[in-house]
Order: structure tokens, then C-alpha cells, then sequence
């Protein structure tokens, strides 16, 4: 092994711990915004049924 065949070994798994990482973080940031978008659809909802009268036309 040469001295450039370490560095890329070394990289090849902080890039695997950096993928792993990064990919809790999407899915995270993903289950936040479906979240996010449930309480909005079901606040949208609950407006339209206290309020039916007030929409713009």
C-alpha cells in the first residue's frame, strides 16, 4: 500500500460515517415535515368547519 492508498481508505469511512449521518438527518428533517404538513392540513380542516362563510371568492 502506498501513502495515497491509506489517505483513500481513511476517507472511504468517514465518508460511510458522514453518508450515515447525513441520511438520519434527511429522514428526520422528512418525518418533521410530513409532521409539519399534517397539522397544517388538519388546522386548514378545522378552520373550514368553524368558518364556512368567511371564504374569498
Amino acid at each position: 500500500m502506498t501513502m495515497i492508498d491509506k489517505r483513500d481508505t481513511g476517507r472511504d469511512a468517514e465518508n460511510g460515517g458522514r453518508r450515515m449521518r447525513l441520511r438520519a438527518a434527511l429522514r428526520e428533517n422528512l418525518k418533521r415535515r410530513k409532521s409539519q404538513a399534517r397539522g397544517r392540513a388538519d388546522q386548514a380542516a378545522s378552520t373550514e368547519d368553524i368558518e364556512p362563510d368567511h371564504r374569498d371568492e
